[in-house]
């Protein structure tokens, strides 16, 4: 009981914002009608249209989840595994790097019309934006990592005869987790822009295709509903993720102590 208090006294900031905002936008909208009824529905608006459209954004959500999923954890599975192969060899490091230069800064969703051309479906050339969007910074969190971890972490290896896998596993992933992580955070984040590019071209189901299917029809209650649906889905995997950080890098905060 005492832990969920320190919880919520620790968003306080954030609640007063959200109550100000809330109470900005209900006399802006609602009592003193200020801005456009069409385009800035009021509360008395978007509550009804977010309750009927339940079954619908909670439908979305699972069609988006199967892009979202296989998309992000392929591109950690891929992006770790060939940032460790090129982190720990030196000489591919040099010579890929000026590739993965070239390529790291090209928006994914610039290549969503390309996709949706060469991929058989469009699952999974909207997989594949996902995909490509959240490898990049997995590899340079995993490479990097690798790259500037302490010497003194290697040469302790050395000393206690690590070698191989042992090495791998103890020594030098523990070390590059915080870079691998931060790599990972930047991905998920990407993976929710991604997803709603991904849906408004190229499938007819998911939060994206909801919020683009109603502003097509000018139902902004609508689309208001399913951006308040969705940031509160983002908020929470985003908090779930910062707690799960935190677990895996508790001996860097203990550290920083």
């Amino acid at each position: 009981m005492l832990k969920d208090n320190k919880n919520i006294k620790n968003y306080i900031g954030t609640i007063i914002i959200l109550i100000v905002a809330f109470l900005v936008y209900l006399f802006a909208t609602d009592v003193f009608k200020v801005l456009d009824p069409v385009l800035f529905p009021g509360f008395s608006k978007i509550g009804p249209k977010f309750y009927d459209s339940m079954p619908k954004l909670w439908k979305s959500l699972i069609s988006s989840l199967k892009l979202l999923i296989p998309g992000y954890f392929g591109a950690a599975f891929s992006g770790i595994l060939l940032g460790i192969l090129i982190g720990t060899n030196p000489r591919l490091n040099k010579n890929l790097r000026p590739i993965i230069f070239a390529l790291n800064p090209i928006p994914p969703s610039m290549m969503t019309p390309y996709l949706i051309a060469i991929m058989p479906t469009f699952y999974l050339s909207s997989v594949a934006v996902i995909f490509i969007g959240c490898f990049w910074p997995f590899l340079n969190g995993t490479i990097n990592g690798i790259v500037l971890i302490d010497q003194k972490y290697l040469d302790n290896s050395k000393v206690l005869e690590l070698k191989g896998f042992k090495k791998l596993l103890n020594v030098i992933l523990p070390a590059a987790a915080p870079s691998i992580l931060a790599g990972a955070g930047t991905a998920l984040n990407f993976a929710f822009i991604l997803l709603a590019i991904a849906e408004m071209f190229a499938t007819n189901s998911g939060l994206g295709y909801f919020i683009q299917y109603y502003a097509d029809f000018s139902d902004y209650a609508r689309v208001i509903a399913g951006l308040l649906f969705m940031g509160c889905f983002i908020v929470i995997v985003m908090l779930s993720f910062e707690k799960l950080k935190k677990k895996i890098l508790f001996w860097t905060l203990n550290e920083n102590k």
